[in-house]
């Protein structure tokens, strides 16, 4: 009885209401609508301005929450709004940066010392907008991590240091990413599926243990598609 009442009185989640939506059990316009303020906030961080339903980032933000919502599992960590503001933060970075070269085009040739003027400024708006694009990126990737009681500078102390042995255990997080039941079972139990893993790959069940934190990392950042991370590991750009 007790368990009964608990269940009744136990305050719904934001998660919880996204997987409702998803499951055509919830009201998606309604909870849009409840998150505007949510979304423009998250649009303003980016644009340093205030943000109005009429201006075309909030389009582009509003998009990205309706995809968070179609999108959003397990594998993108506990907090929805986290990684809905990684995906509005991303599209509208990508739509700056897309606009002010289209702009840049236009300019006749007569106006060749603004075009070069331009031409600067635009290239550090946008290694700006890129560097705050990567940091979103990283700090959904540690709060993801934090799930798993995992920080960073334990991954950085405890992430192989030969390039051979990193692919190695890129491929094994790979095996895994494709199978629904062992990431299903690694985002549950916040732990590796041992004995899922051990028939499908070439390392023993004492290699798999010694470097658990780094084929988890592989496995978030993979099922997250990291972008800035994963160009980061797939340039070799920490190799000794």
């Amino acid at each position: 009885m007790l368990s009964l009442v608990m269940k009744i009185i136990k305050k719904t989640t934001i998660e919880d209401i996204v997987l409702n939506i998803q499951n055509n059990g919830g009201d998606k316009g309604a909870f849009i609508a409840q998150y505007r303020p949510f979304i423009r906030k998250a649009i303003s961080s980016v644009c340093h301005r205030y943000i109005t339903e009429q201006d075309d980032e909030y389009s582009i933000g509003l998009f990205a929450f309706n995809q968070a919502i179609e999108q959003y599992s397990y594998k993108k960590g506990k907090s929805f709004l986290a990684f809905a503001e990684l995906l509005i933060k991303r599209d509208v970075i990508d739509y700056i940066r897309k606009e002010s070269k289209h702009n840049l085009v236009f300019l006749k040739e007569d106006q060749q010392e603004e075009i070069v003027e331009m031409q600067v400024s635009l290239t550090e708006y946008i290694k700006e907008m890129e560097n705050s694009n990567r940091k979103e990126e990283i700090l959904h990737f540690q709060i993801v991590l934090a799930e798993f009681k995992i920080t960073f500078s334990e991954l950085a102390k405890e992430s192989p240091k030969h390039r051979d042995t990193r692919e190695h255990l890129i491929e094994i997080a790979k095996i895994i990413i494709k199978e629904e039941k062992m990431m299903e079972e690694l985002f549950r139990k916040k732990k590796l599926p041992l004995k899922h893993i051990e028939p499908r790959v070439r390392a023993s069940r004492k290699t798999l243990e010694r470097h658990r934190k780094y084929i988890i990392a592989m496995c978030i950042i993979f099922a997250n598609n990291y972008t800035y991370i994963l160009d980061y590991i797939r340039g070799g750009k920490h190799d000794e």
